[in-house]
């Protein structure tokens, strides 16, 4: 026998459960199904908890729109739900004259995104406000902040909770069978666990982060060729020792993968450095402690004021990307039925920085799609 429910959200992340959240709220009967014991326990718990300004991304992509987007739900969510976060800004800095030209396209890039606060600061006006800081020039972003992430994901959990949707945790899902969905027919799930069971919904949403491709690729009557390929990409995060040197995010000049080792703050003042990028082969959250070397001579570029010893391994995370190291820019891709056909269906893949910056925004561009 098949149970039935109508919405189904495979991944209790904080993108998978601002999604449940929000179909739950527009009056969908909806499950979570989530593989471990806990939620949030995957890439959700392993960021640097930053509410991104939303400068990085090009015109047009879906991680520019739903950053921005998502940036002013998540601050008017935090405020009306007294969560802990800090509108602390940040700074994007260029250490040498070289860099001036390329940091002022990434201002204009950030304007042209609707990121209408930032502001233009000399060497001597960013040192100014930040005494440590060694740079020529930078971008000030004041709308750039910190959050604790995890009462985020508790509260999510707690607005699906009083909708009557539900977390089943430790129900890893096996396969389904979209094969029918085309034709009104629904869809179908292998859920395993303690207590496996088939279960049949109209709206399915695979949230499931770095699993998202192999999950798809599980998927009978979904063509291969809209699964693209994971590529991990490891962020490795040195803590701090002592008092942080600065009051606010300091930002290296974005590299090809990633947006260089910088420095970033928790809401108890602990200062730490990443991430880095570290392309691997399979999952593995130990941080190396000779990666150490290249963080020193990363960080005194704008810190020449860090000393020997002060850094200590702190954890590392895995973004889930869908490009392989040195690609061009690679965009949030989520497919629904006007993409592969199947009903009902929505896939979202490559969902890495800033997924939690954009996850609310992220949750009502799918809701949309599937209502």
């Amino acid at each position: 026998m098949v149970e039935q429910v109508e919405c189904v959200v495979i991944g209790a992340g904080v993108v998978g459960l601002a999604v449940a959240r929000a179909l739950v709220q527009s009056g969908c009967e909806g499950i979570v199904l989530e593989a471990a014991s806990s939620v949030g326990t995957g890439i959700s718990s392993r960021n640097s908890e930053v509410i991104h300004g939303g400068i990085y991304y090009p015109t047009g992509s879906l991680k520019g729109r739903l950053c921005v987007a998502g940036r002013q739900a998540l601050y008017h969510y935090c405020g009306e739900r007294g969560l802990a976060h800090q509108r602390c800004g940040k700074f994007i800095v260029a250490t040498e004259a070289g860099q001036e030209n390329a940091l002022r396209a990434l201002m204009d890039n950030g304007l042209a995104l609707g990121v209408s606060d930032l502001e233009w600061l000399d060497g001597d006006a960013a040192r100014s406000l930040e005494p440590a800081l060694s740079c020529v020039a930078a971008i000030h972003s004041p709308s750039t902040g910190i959050i604790d992430s995890h009462a985020l994901r508790l509260s999510f959990q707690g607005d699906i909770d009083v909708r009557g949707g539900v977390i089943v945790l430790r129900s890893p899902v096996i396969g389904a069978d979209v094969s029918r969905a085309a034709d009104g027919g629904g869809i179908v799930l292998d859920v395993g666990g303690d207590a496996p069971i088939r279960l049949g919904c109209r709206v399915l949403v695979n949230c499931a982060g770095l699993d998202a491709p192999g999950l798809a690729r599980r998927f009978l009557g979904l063509s291969p060729a809209w699964v693209p390929p994971l590529f991990l990409a490891k962020g490795n995060y040195f803590l701090l020792g002592g008092r942080a040197p600065f009051e606010r995010l300091i930002y290296p000049m974005p590299e090809t993968d990633a947006l260089g080792v910088h420095l970033t703050l928790d809401l108890a003042g602990q200062a730490r450095f990443g991430p880095d990028v570290e392309w691997v082969e399979t999952i593995d959250y130990r941080v190396d402690p000779r990666r150490g070397v290249d963080f020193y001579a990363a960080v005194r570029r704008y810190w020449p004021g860090l000393t020997d010893g002060a850094l200590r391994p702190g954890y590392a995370g895995i973004r889930p990307k869908i490009g392989p190291k040195g690609a061009p820019f690679a965009d949030f891709m989520i497919q629904g039925e006007a993409d592969h056909g199947s009903r009902g269906l929505v896939n979202l893949f490559g969902i890495d920085s800033p997924g939690l910056t954009a996850s609310m925004a992220i949750a009502e561009h799918v809701a949309k799609m599937v209502r």
